[in-house]
């Protein structure tokens, strides 16, 4: 299939799964529940500890993008549900024996992970608004933080997907997302600074994708210091790719 036609299927597949948020966003919502609960509860409750936030910053200005990462990532962890079901129905057998590149199929369900995902965001980004939290929101730092919201869906979506094509059961993929959307989220930067963390939690950090992610909205939506933008960007591009590639690789397991 020549580049054209593989890209057409790319926009394809997420346009019909966009669709489906479309006719039944009930989940979406449901899903904002957790993150409002983070934002409501836990950031108020410990915006009076000092020294989780820099100075001159508070908690919840802090906390919010870590809150807005973990949002997304519950929903794209769990994307891997999707596809078994897809499986048990017959539409990604059928999908694999399109034309299309298995990388278009993966990259276009990513895509509509994405979709999910600014979905999330802009319910959050409302949210904060609702409750006071000082944000920079002028268009372009608004336009960067979905353009990272979208990175973000596509690479935790891409490693759902992997872990679908070894697990197969909705069971399995329901105890394996659980299990790791928690540590992921804790062993970040998303409601504590790396440097209060014992030290071998800091190298559980590093190489933690979630930790670039959250470091590179609390850049743009909070500190407006884009120094470290460069490296949160070029981290987040690397583990993108690899897990497109590798879910590419491994999704025809699936149906075998």
């Amino acid at each position: 299939m020549s580049l054209k036609g593989a890209i057409s299927s790319v926009f394809t597949i997420a346009e019909m799964e966009a669709r489906k948020v479309r006719h039944d966003s009930t989940e979406l919502w449901m899903r904002s529940i957790q993150p409002a609960l983070w934002l409501l509860v836990f950031g108020e409750v410990l915006t009076a500890v000092r020294g989780l936030a820099p100075a001159g910053y508070t908690y919840l200005q802090y906390i919010a993008p870590g809150v807005l990462a973990q949002s997304v990532l519950f929903i794209a962890i769990f994307y891997g549900i999707t596809i078994v079901w897809e499986r048990d129905v017959g539409l990604l057998t059928k999908l694999l024996s399109t034309p299309s590149p298995r990388s278009s199929i993966v990259i276009g369900k990513a895509l509509a992970s994405a979709v999910r995902g600014i979905f999330q965001g802009i319910v959050i980004v409302a949210l904060a608004l609702i409750i006071g939290i000082n944000l920079r929101f002028n268009p372009l730092d608004v336009a960067g933080v979905f353009l990272i919201v979208v990175m973000l869906a596509m690479c935790f979506s891409s490693l759902s997907m992997v872990l679908a094509s070894f697990l197969k059961t909705r069971d399995r993929m329901m105890g394996i997302g659980q299990a790791l959307t928690m540590p992921l989220f804790f062993a970040s930067s998303a409601i504590y600074p790396i440097s209060l963390m014992p030290v071998w939690l800091r190298y559980v950090a590093y190489v933690n994708p979630l930790s670039y992610v959250v470091d590179a909205m609390r850049s743009i939506l909070v500190t407006g210091d884009y120094s470290s933008l460069p490296q949160d960007i070029v981290a987040m591009t690397i583990a993108t790719v690899f897990f497109i590639s590798l879910a590419s690789v491994v999704v025809k397991r699936l149906v075998q």
